[in-house]
């Protein structure tokens, strides 16, 4: 470790820790040394905005800014730290300990990129890291936005998932559906636009890993002027393949659109994709209808448990008593029992009929490493090719990808 001020003669700094005393934060000098070797320093809060003006500052990726209960006092100090780091694209990391709620929050909405509580976890600090360094290789991706072409019409089709429960696999389904379609092919894949509507808690950005910018509100705010240039500033390219509208970087209402405002971002997508991809908030809202309407086919995903035969039940009720096109649903059952389970196939049929509907696509439980490719932000077929899940979900896209061939080769 290099204490205090970082010398020129010595190896690049690539991270500091800030604290007031880091002798009352071993374990994280013992992490910083397994991560980063001799390659960090030590500053006090006050040393640190002397130091980012140095010329050896211009090395640093990330500061760990270390507290407990006693620097409650210098959260100005700390957010003014934060906001400078930031300012010279330095990340931060917030390490704290027996801080108050308000105070953490305080400080990760002033712009710190992580949280890990002290005592570190094992390996956790390692992990966020990665996820930093990670994010600034996504976000220097995502930065060259995709270049629409003017004038475009292709007519995509709209594939919409609605989760009907919390927790029944939409965002899952819809984000690697979306993969696969823009896979589908070996040589000159389709085009594919995944939307996240879920203006409030949509994790499609968590789950691709992608940054949540200022460019989605600016272009919802005021889809009246919307054109090429602007819609497409405001998608995210994953892996040259896909392209993505995340959430807002901020929780807003989910009326905050009009069913206009909706109908134009759809419009303008299937104008230059082959495939535009929804993933919408479970509440129904005023413009639900219009992505209804819009959708060529409406993936509602439920589990095998009463809350999801309920809902389902509300959710049938509340688009026939609007005469709405209920036709479209395809019901989508999660976690769907094995094949050799005769009892839970026996449940999933007594569901089916006591609904009165047709349960059409049957999922499997992928297990943990659904939770984990998710919390990596990578889709299945990139971190788990062989899971059941990913198996199933790719069948799904092939089947539509094939289907779509047909219907454009009849017409």
């Amino acid at each position: 470790m290099s204490s205090m001020m970082p010398q020129p003669d010595t190896a690049p700094i690539v991270a500091c820790t800030v604290s007031r005393d880091v002798q009352n934060f071993d374990l994280l000098i013992e992490d910083m040394e397994q991560a980063l070797g001799e390659s960090w320093g030590d500053l006090g809060f006050a040393e640190a905005l002397a130091f980012f003006g140095q010329p050896e500052a211009q090395s640093l990726e990330f500061i760990a800014l270390a507290m407990d209960d006693a620097d409650e006092d210098n959260l100005v100090l700390m957010g003014e730290i934060i906001t400078q780091a930031k300012s010279r694209d330095i990340k931060v990391i917030l390490i704290a300990e027996d801080m108050t709620p308000a105070s953490l929050h305080s400080l990760l909405r002033q712009g710190a990129d992580e949280f890990v509580p002290y005592p570190l976890p094992e390996g956790e600090l390692g992990q966020a890291i990665d996820r930093v360094r990670a994010a600034e290789e996504v976000a220097s991706v995502a930065a060259q936005a995709p270049v629409l072409k003017a004038g475009s019409q292709k007519e995509g089709a709209v594939i919409v998932v609605h989760g009907l429960a919390g927790g029944t696999g939409a965002t899952t389904l819809a984000v690697n559906l979306a993969w696969e379609l823009a896979t589908a092919e070996k040589e000159g894949n389709p085009s594919v636009c995944l939307l996240d509507l879920d203006f409030q808690y949509g994790s499609v950005s968590t789950f691709l890993d992608l940054p949540r910018r200022e460019a989605i509100y600016e272009m919802l705010s005021d889809t009246e002027n919307m054109d090429d240039e602007i819609f497409g500033q405001s998608l995210l390219t994953y892996q040259d393949k896909l392209q993505v509208l995340t959430a807002p970087a901020d929780m807003l209402p989910l009326d905050i659109i009009s069913s206009e405002d909706i109908a134009r971002v759809l419009e303008m997508a299937r104008g230059h994709f082959d495939y535009v991809v929804v993933d919408m908030p479970s509440t129904l809202v005023q413009w639900s209808e219009t992505v209804l309407n819009a959708a060529h086919i409406y993936f509602t995903t439920i589990e095998l448990d009463m809350r999801s035969a309920q809902n389902t039940l509300r959710f049938k009720r509340a688009l026939q008593s609007e005469e709405l096109p209920v036709e479209k649903l395809r019901y989508v059952i999660n976690r769907a029992p094995k094949f050799t389970d005769l009892s839970g196939k026996s449940r999933v049929k007594r569901m089916s009929e006591s609904l009165s509907i047709s349960i059409d696509v049957h999922l499997p439980d992928g297990g943990k490493q659904i939770t984990q490719s998710n919390d990596h932000g990578m889709p299945l077929a990139l971190s788990a090719a062989k899971n059941p899940l990913r198996r199933e979900i790719a069948k799904l896209a092939h089947s539509i990808h094939d289907l779509n061939n047909d219907e454009a080769k009849a017409a």
